[in-house]
């Protein structure tokens, strides 16, 4: 007898193998409104829907199961929106989306700059002007 197979049946972290879903599937998969999805989308710049020639939104595999490690992530360990931003892109192995400084490296470089440039002028304003 086989056994018939349940299309949203899939394996712990694992979702259903496909290239594309659409906005109400990934909804309905990750157990999340739409609402929310859209938000992560917002927040998570990792996460880029599609669009199909409709205009409806569409994830790819990726995507999916990106968002289903995020639910995990804050319903169930506890994580804030940033902290799970930082442990999918260290999973994924994702880029931040900008490279953030220190203030005090940040500050730093500007004051050598700063000096640099002084220099800079210095040595111009010795230079003897043609006229």
């Amino acid at each position: 007898m086989t056994e018939a197979k349940d299309p949203t049946a899939r394996k712990p972290g694992k979702a259903q193998a496909k290239l594309f879903y659409r906005l109400d599937e990934v909804s309905r998969l990750a157990n999340l409104d739409a609402g929310t999805i859209e938000g992560w989308e917002e927040e998570f710049s990792f996460l880029q829907a599609g669009q199909t020639a409709s205009g409806k939104k569409i994830f790819r595999q990726r995507d999916l199961e990106i968002i289903l490690r995020i639910k995990e992530l804050i319903d169930r360990q506890g994580f804030t929106l940033a902290g799970a931003k930082r442990k999918i892109e260290e999973e994924f192995g994702l880029q931040p989306a900008s490279t953030s400084f220190h203030p005090d490296k940040l500050k730093k470089a500007l004051w050598q700059v700063r000096t640099e440039l002084q220099d800079i002028s210095r040595t111009l304003e010795k230079r003897p002007k043609k006229v």
